[in-house]
């Protein structure tokens, strides 16, 4: 008996490089407060090219951007502006309601670059979910070594350290790396969480993963992950959320007529601008992508 439960990954090809998500699946929709898991890359985006995701609304979630190469300029309706890059985490809170934008930067347009890393989303509790909006980029991020192995903490606590970053629910978020015949014990803990392998090679309990698939560990037992070659994996989840969110598009709540309401907002013109690029914008689509009902 295997205590680990797989989920594939539905593959996008958008051209410069691939989204490969897993969450939501249609097996399951959340661990811990993740209700959204987008892994991209690694690719070169050529020269000419860049990473345009124009101005687009969210409700009811946090995102979180993850960056192993590669950077990506953030504009939101707060005015926030930052250039994320690897080491860094931003976490942008939605809440009632936010508009931003992911773009290449404007320097690196001409020349190829690297793109490689992770989206991800994380459901409000009950009480939060229609808070106001906020932004924080923090690179000060607790870094556990030894000889052989060494984590990133992004979110929540590991063996010891936390993270600054916000927390709006029990959170569980890091980065590992593994040198060859790296291991580490992941304890018995109650909360819901998961492994994805996103370069090299690494087991659970001697169980291969397999690259970008999202494994979910069974809760209360203890384990070990291990590598023979090396590689790096990222762990997240959390408290399980008693109320069951859904998803539509970008929009993520515990109430359907708080998402049909962000329809209509969107559609009318009621969600703010984005200070320095407000352009251009995605339509509402007639059949999302992202969709748990």
């Amino acid at each position: 008996m295997t205590n680990l439960s797989t989920i594939q990954p539905v593959t996008h090809d958008l051209g410069a490089f691939k989204v490969r998500r897993v969450l939501p699946s249609p097996g399951r929709v959340m661990v811990g407060p993740f209700i959204f898991v987008d892994e991209f890359g690694p690719a070169t985006i050529p020269a000419g090219q860049a990473m345009d995701v124009r101005p687009h609304p969210h409700i009811g979630l946090a995102t979180v951007t993850w960056l192993f190469e590669g950077a990506i300029l953030h504009r939101d309706s707060l005015g926030s502006v930052a250039t994320i890059r690897p080491g860094q985490v931003n976490l942008m809170t939605a809440g009632k309601g936010i508009v931003h934008s992911e773009r290449g930067l404007p320097e690196q347009r001409e020349q190829a670059k690297p793109m490689f890393g992770m989206q991800t989303w994380l459901a409000l509790p009950d009480g939060l979910e229609d808070a106001d909006p906020a932004f924080e980029s923090l690179a000060d991020l607790p870094l556990i070594e030894d000889s052989c192995v060494s984590a990133r903490v992004i979110m929540g606590t590991l063996w010891g350290k936390t993270a600054p970053t916000t927390q709006h629910a029990p959170t569980i978020y890091a980065e590992i790396n593994l040198a060859p015949g790296g291991s580490l014990p992941i304890d018995a803990e109650a909360d819901e969480r998961a492994v994805m392998l996103v370069a090299g090679e690494a087991n659970i309990d001697g169980v291969e993963l397999a690259p970008y698939t999202l494994d979910v560990l069974a809760p209360g037992i203890a384990m070990k992950l291990g590598s023979t070659l090396g590689g790096r994996v990222m762990l997240l989840g959390g408290g399980a959320f008693a109320t069951p969110r859904h998803v539509w598009w970008n929009f993520v709540h515990s109430r359907r007529d708080a998402i049909n309401q962000a329809k209509r907002d969107w559609e009318t013109g009621q969600f703010p601008l984005v200070p320095g690029d407000s352009d251009e914008f995605i339509p509402l689509p007639a059949i999302p992508l992202t969709n748990s009902d």
